[in-house]
């Protein structure tokens, strides 16, 4: 089981023949913060600050899964009641009720503080998100221990916290971010069970910590998103069990006082929900949302490959370094620690590739087992010599390329140079070309340092400059933003043509979605109402307007991009002025 020849264990460093050091005030910083289990959580924490609160405050709501997550929590809220989710009158039974759960904990403190219109502030959604980012990265670090030394598990946390695929879930209000927290956090729990048995350590009295942490967090994850954490916890003792031909070590994890732990968690709101809805949630979460995923569902569908090539952005900046470390890694498949990484990898990753529905946040649950066996493979000093070495020129090339795309494209949007980002980008530059530079067998650390701070400066960059920037992007934004500036009290609107959630949770819940007819009807129904017409059902709106008698005025004309549907719109704001 264990193995007992001389060379190291995966993750355990080895000595290089001729030494170099890395010098370097990164470095030197890493080795200050490694000397104690406090100093390691306050710098990750730190670090995943810098990295995760750029335009964490004032991004818009994105459109359109964040704000459907935000306005069904801000219905919550506004009726007090937290059983049912609702998305104005529609059900919206996706999801369990998990996040909808914590984003209305983060609303309902901040308005008993005094935060005045708190459910209109969307960052307080998203404070759940940036709690599983932070916490994702703290507990890859945990996790990371049981494979690597505490120096390692550093850099394993770096490298999924500087991610740009985690970077993005933080400053969303949905479930990912905090799905991640609750898989390392059972897997972490799960290879210490996993571990300790392949030393041949005593069985007898198992601690009671690890299997608590284990169950608690399938509850969790359970309450996020439903039995996908299941999946990656079955596939994982499942491949595991095969390799060899065992699985008496999950006698450890206490499974009969665990289920029932467990049971106590979920059981009471999944009860309440079908009392509530009968089989409708149950049809929608598991028929409509899981089991269409297996065909392409809401034109997501894409080929098996598609997240291997996407990896190389998402992953970034430890990409470069995950490619150089895979031969290492297969090497090592069958030692304990690589073996039970590979299974909480590989088996999830290949059904991910074989479903057709695909996103990029479905593989971030993978992306600490990557980070630590690219870790392990770094300490050791076994990566690749190979014509993989060559991808460290991707530390730089990623920076590049988004420096320019962000650029080209504020100038696009708002003819504006956006010059407040150029230090930055300028900045991450500068890191990604040192990252590139620097680069060898014995300095891979310094690298990947340099590259974590390149991330940091391209998330400033990036996310705190040139996203706000942005204002075309966001046009609910921009239609709130006119609505109460009216002079009338208690304005209601009515859309045609744009029925982006974005708009709902910006205006009121009750803003009625229509279309240019319905829009004119409704503007003839009482004053301090609002028709936001799109430019396409203008021409249905005219013709009713005109059919009614309604008289009515543009207050403003609001153009944008929908980036959900890929295309320009313009959105007058119509008054009325009464009837003829």
């Amino acid at each position: 089981m264990v193995e007992t020849y001389a060379r190291p264990r995966f993750g355990e460093p080895r000595e290089p023949k001729n030494r170099v050091n890395p010098g370097g005030r990164l470095v030197g910083a890493l080795d200050f913060v490694s000397g104690s289990h406090f100093r390691a959580v306050a710098f990750l924490t730190l670090c995943a600050l810098l990295l995760f609160l750029p335009g964490f405050f004032n991004i818009p709501p994105i459109d359109r899964d964040e704000a459907r997550f935000a306005q069904a929590t801000k219905q919550m809220v506004e009726t007090g009641d937290f059983v049912d989710i609702r998305f104005q009158d529609d059900v919206r039974y996706k999801k369990p009720v998990g996040v909808y759960w914590l984003q209305a904990a983060a609303v309902e403190s901040a308005s008993a503080l005094g935060l005045p219109h708190a459910q209109l502030r969307v960052w307080l959604y998203r404070v759940p998100s940036l709690i599983g980012a932070i916490g994702a990265v703290l507990l890859t670090y945990w996790a990371a221990l049981t494979f690597v030394t505490r120096r390692g598990a550093i850099l394993a946390a770096l490298i999924v916290g500087s991610s740009v695929l985690l970077g993005a879930e933080a400053r969303l209000a949905k479930t990912d971010a905090m799905l991640l927290l609750t898989v390392v956090a059972a897997m972490g729990a799960l290879a210490r069970v996993y571990l300790s048995w392949q030393r041949g350590e005593d069985p007898e009295h198992p601690p009671w910590t690890w299997p608590a942490i284990f169950w608690t967090a399938l509850a969790g994850g359970m309450l996020l998103k439903g039995p996908l954490i299941l999946m990656f916890v079955a596939l994982t003792i499942v491949a595991l069990a095969i390799l060899d031909r065992s699985a008496t070590w999950l006698w450890r994890l206490r499974p009969l006082w665990g289920l029932m732990w467990m049971l106590v968690l979920v059981l009471p709101w999944f009860v309440a929900i079908f009392w509530r809805a009968g089989e409708a949630f149950f049809a929608d979460s598991i028929g409509g949302d899981m089991l269409s995923k297996l065909g392409a569902q809401e034109s997501h569908g894409a080929p098996p490959g598609v997240y291997l090539l996407l990896f190389w952005v998402t992953f970034w900046p430890g990409a470069p370094l995950a490619a150089m470390a895979a031969p290492a890694v297969w090497r090592a498949r069958r030692e304990p620690g690589a073996q039970f990484l590979l299974a909480w990898l590989l088996p999830s990753w290949i059904v991910f590739e074989l479903v057709l529905t695909k996103l990029p946040h479905y593989v971030l649950p993978l992306y600490p087992a990557i980070a630590i066996l690219t870790v392990g493979a770094l300490e050791r000093r076994v990566l690749s010599r190979s014509w993989l070495r060559r991808g460290a020129a991707w530390w730089f090339v990623i920076p590049a390329m988004a420096s320019v795309i962000a650029v080209i494209g504020a100038i696009t949007l708002t003819r504006q140079p956006v010059f407040l980002a150029w230090p930055f980008v300028a900045a991450a530059l500068i890191f990604g070309l040192f990252a590139w530079w620097l680069y060898d067998d014995n300095r891979a650390e310094r690298s990947l340092l340099n590259a974590v701070v390149a991330a940091m400066f391209l998330a400033v960059a990036i996310y705190g400059v040139v996203v706000p920037a942005l204002t075309p992007l966001f046009p609910s934004a921009e239609i709130a933003r006119a609505l109460r500036n009216v002079v009338c009290v208690g304005p209601k609107a009515a859309a045609a043509g744009f029925h982006e959630p974005s708009l709902v949770f910006m205006t009121a819940t009750e803003t009625l979605l229509t279309d240019g007819s319905g829009a004119a009807d409704f503007l003839g129904q009482g004053s301090c109402r609002f028709a936001l017409v799109e430019q396409r059902s203008e021409r249905g709106f005219v013709q009713r307007a005109e059919a009614i008698g309604l008289r009515y005025n543009v207050a403003t004309r609001i153009d944008g991009y929908n980036i959900s549907q890929g295309r320009a719109i313009s959105v007058a704001i119509f008054r009325s002025e009464g009837t003829e």
